[in-house]
């Protein structure tokens, strides 16, 4: 009898370790990450708005669960950001909650001399929480490690961010078991080097099927590898839109453009009648006056 705690603590170890080997999409749970985007798709409509962040901060801890770890959160972010004026040094020291990725793209949005907008990063993660939390299906009907992997690098190489922080940071989320962030640390070296289809085919089940590489644990499935496959030497943003429609892998959300440009012409052919008013206006008084009885109107009755 006393052999069978025993038994019972080192079978619950031993799925530990194989889950801890497999890696999980949502460390977190699923309501955080539902919190989660929920609060970074309100903060993008709200700054977009032109709303003061600090005021948002406070009206989107109120409508967030209480019985989450958001809250909390969202008291230090608002703590941070009175005394600094920025968010990513709090959510670096919050890293057993926020992501360093997530740090990483709020903290290029909030850089003054960068040109990523941070209204668009702030919908980037929302997307991302969305997909951890299974609100965005995936091939297999939930979120996969590839799916996430894939939509991380999206990011960076659509806004134009820092590979080699940029990759670093998503070595470093917690999601992503061991031999996933050797090779994500191995490809940080050599991306811009090999072709990244490249990188992606000789971890897949495709190429070790066609006698590509060894019998060792892959990475990414068979369809992954051929579409790597076929879009080798090719633009990686073509490799990602293959992945969208074959395997419905989720898109990161690009710029939109303004509609106010739209009515640029019709407002300045306003400006531009108002203006030779005014220098008629300035030539009759130049002449010797103008005349205001042009200006005048007849009293009523």
């Amino acid at each position: 009898m006393e052999d069978e705690p025993k038994a019972a603590d080192d079978g619950n170890a031993a799925e530990g370790r194989a889950a801890a080997e497999e890696g999980n999409v949502a460390p977190l749970g699923v309501e955080e990450y539902v919190e989660q985007a929920h609060f970074f798709a309100t903060l993008a409509e709200r700054i977009a708005e032109n709303a003061p962040t600090q005021e948002v901060l406070a009206s989107i801890r109120e409508e967030v669960l209480a019985t989450t770890k958001l809250p909390m959160a969202i008291d230090y972010l608002l703590a941070e950001l009175r005394h600094l004026g920025v968010m990513a040094t709090a959510m670096r020291k919050l890293s057993h909650y926020f992501t360093p990725l997530q740090a990483y793209i709020v903290a290029e949005g909030e850089d003054d001399l960068g040109r990523f907008d941070l209204r668009l990063g702030l919908a980037a993660l929302a997307a991302e929480a969305r997909y951890r939390a299974g609100l965005i299906e995936g091939p297999t009907g939930e979120p996969t490690l590839q799916g996430l992997f894939f939509y991380q690098f999206e990011v960076l190489c659509r806004n134009r961010l820092g590979y080699d922080r940029g990759l670093a940071a998503i070595a470093s989320d917690p999601s992503y078991p061991p031999r996933w962030r050797d090779w994500i640390l191995a490809t940080r070296h050599q991306v811009g080097i090999i072709d990244f289809a490249d990188l992606v085919y000789v971890q897949s089940e495709h190429a070790r099927l066609r006698g590509g590489r060894g019998d060792g644990p892959t990475l990414f499935g068979d369809r992954e590898g051929r579409i790597a496959l076929a879009n080798r030497r090719k633009d990686p943003l073509y490799l990602f839109n293959s992945l969208h429609r074959q395997l419905g892998y989720p898109a990161p959300p690009r710029p939109q453009r303004s509609v106010a440009q739209e009515s640029l012409v019709p407002q300045m052919a306003r400006r531009l009648e108002q203006l030779e008013k005014r220098i008629k206006l300035l030539e009759e008084e130049q002449r010797g006056g103008f005349d205001l009885t042009q200006f005048y109107e007849k009293p009523p009755g």
